[in-house]
C-alpha cells in the first residue's frame, strides 16, 4: 500500500456513498485509475465490505449493553462451542476475544429494557459453556468507531 491507497481508505471509511469520479478527484486520481486501486484494495481483502451508519435512536434503539462473559473453563473446545453459539444470534452484535478477568466481551442493543430482557432469556442464556455474565449498560455514548486511523501507515 502506498500513501494514495491509504488516502482512498481514509476517504471511503468517512464516506462509502462518494462515486468512484468523486473519490478519485479527492485523491487526485483519474477514475479509471482510482478504480483499479479500489478493486486491488478489495481483491487482497484490505477492504472488506460496505456499510452505512445508521443513528440508533432515530432506528428505535435506546438500550446498548456491554456483556462480559467468563467460561466454565477455556479448552478448545469449550471455546469453539461459545464462539459457534454467538455466530448464530443475530441479536449480538459485537464477540471479542479479551484478555483480563472475562473471556468474552459482547456487545447487544434493544429498542427497550424489556427487549433486551427477551434477548437475555432467548439468546445470552443459552449460550454455552458460560461461567459468568456481567452486564453494564452504556449510559451514554461518547465515540463511536467511524473507522480506523491510518495515519501511522502514511
Amino acid at each position: 500500500m502506498d500513501k494514495t491507497d491509504i488516502r482512498i481508505l481514509s476517504e471511503i471509511q468517512q464516506d462509502s456513498s462518494r462515486s468512484i469520479a468523486e473519490l478519485g478527484e479527492i485523491v487526485g486520481l483519474s477514475s479509471s485509475a482510482c478504480h483499479r486501486r479500489m478493486r486491488a484494495l478489495e481483491e487482497e481483502g484490505i477492504i472488506a465490505g460496505y456499510g452505512a451508519y445508521i443513528d440508533p435512536a432515530k432506528a428505535g434503539i435506546g438500550v446498548h449493553a456491554l456483556i462480559e462473559i467468563t467460561l466454565e473453563n477455556q479448552s478448545r473446545a469449550c471455546m469453539e462451542r461459545f464462539e459457534a453459539a454467538v455466530q448464530l444470534y443475530d441479536d449480538i452484535l459485537e464477540c471479542d476475544l479479551v484478555s483480563g478477568e472475562a473471556d468474552y466481551r459482547l456487545r447487544v442493543a434493544a429498542r427497550t429494557l424489556a427487549d433486551f430482557e427477551e434477548i437475555h432469556r432467548r439468546c445470552l442464556s443459552e449460550l454455552p459453556g458460560v461461567s459468568a455474565m456481567h452486564t453494564s449498560f452504556v449510559l451514554r455514548p461518547v465515540k463511536r468507531l467511524r473507522g480506523y486511523s491510518l495515519r501511522s501507515l502514511r
